[in-house]
């Protein structure tokens, strides 16, 4: 590969990530309204394990490189990060984030508590396949409950004259199409936008563990930026927060779950091991939630502003304290 088409993949990503994404947000919302659930649930379950993908692709193969664990943990820490204070903050900025009260009572609680979850973990600088399997039977568990909730407010919200008629299987069908093709898509223009944005990277000497931090993370978190903006722009708030949420829960339990079940890893920098990168995950999360309350349950421009702000700073702190390192040979090898 070569610069030019590093910058063909970069931009050509982008561009399929637009335009599947407004195909799944169109999908997750008609068969949420077509199968008597909310947006909300949606975005929580299937819009977000479809943005979490290329964090799953990504942690996974990154476990088999060297210092694989780095690149694995690194991903997931960024991403939540970047979901939370460059996602959220750039849809706010669009327009309020209104978020409903049940969601913060009870899934953003649950996004603090994995990330909290995995502390104990990451702390003796490794993950086992012991470790990886409980979190991913943590993960199993919020999975089905949240379904089941779901569907029993579902059916408490129909009326008798709702439960008799029967959904359009056809419309259905059409709709799981749209979230199938979207979810491919944003699949293979996250991979496309990431290579691109990886070489480049490496061609100007960045480090692994920066590489992790931000480009991989910025790369993987880019399904959830779009799908995130165009649902935004749709009016489909409870979407965009699902998928925040979602993502970052997915991120904590199912990326890291699923790298160290592959292959176990180890941590070689204390920064992620519970270290400072670790402190700030929690800190954005705990910030994001805090700007939702203090907010009265929206959180507005300048709020959003300051949250994007809070990106560019952690930003400049990653590349202020992590020397780059010349890659032996040119970038990718």
């Amino acid at each position: 590969m070569n610069m030019p088409w590093a910058i063909i993949l970069l931009v050509g990503g982008l561009v399929i990530l637009w335009k599947c994404a407004d195909l799944l947000v169109a999908g997750a919302v008609s068969l949420a309204v077509l199968l008597g659930v909310s947006p909300l649930v949606a975005g929580l379950t299937i819009v977000a394990m479809g943005t979490s993908a290329p964090e799953v692709a990504a942690s996974i193969a990154g476990v088999f490189r060297e210092n694989g664990g780095d690149l694995a943990l690194g991903n997931v820490f960024g991403s939540n990060i970047a979901n939370l204070a460059l996602v959220g903050g750039v849809i706010a900025i669009i327009s309020p984030l209104v978020v409903q009260k049940r969601t913060l009572r009870r899934e953003v609680p649950v996004m603090l508590l994995v990330i909290l979850l995995l502390f104990p973990f990451v702390h003796d600088y490794q993950i086992t396949r012991g470790e990886a399997t409980l979190l991913l039977a943590v993960f199993a568990s919020l999975l089905f409950l949240t379904v089941h909730v779901a569907r029993r407010e579902s059916r408490s919200r129909m009326s008798e004259d709702d439960l008799g008629v029967e959904i359009d299987t056809k419309h259905v069908k059409k709709n799981v199409i749209y979230i199938i093709i979207g979810l491919i898509g944003l699949a293979i223009g996250a991979d496309m936008a990431l290579r691109g944005a990886v070489f480049i990277g490496e061609a100007i000497g960045l480090s692994k563990a920066v590489i992790a931090l931000t480009i991989v993370a910025f790369g993987t978190s880019l399904p959830e930026l779009v799908t995130c903006v165009v649902a935004t722009l749709k009016g489909h708030h409870d979407i965009s927060v699902g998928n925040l949420v979602g993502s970052n829960i997915f991120n904590t339990l199912l990326v890291t779950g699923a790298a160290g079940m592959v292959k176990p890893f180890e941590l070689s920098e204390g920064r992620l091991a519970g270290g400072i990168d670790y402190w700030i995950v929690v800190i954005v999360s705990v910030a994001f939630a805090l700007t939702a309350i203090l907010g009265r349950r929206k959180i507005g421009r300048r709020a959003g502003a300051a949250l994007v702000c809070s990106y560019i700073a952690y930003l400049i702190y990653l590349f202020s304290t992590v020397s780059p390192q010349v890659i032996p040979g040119g970038p990718c090898g």
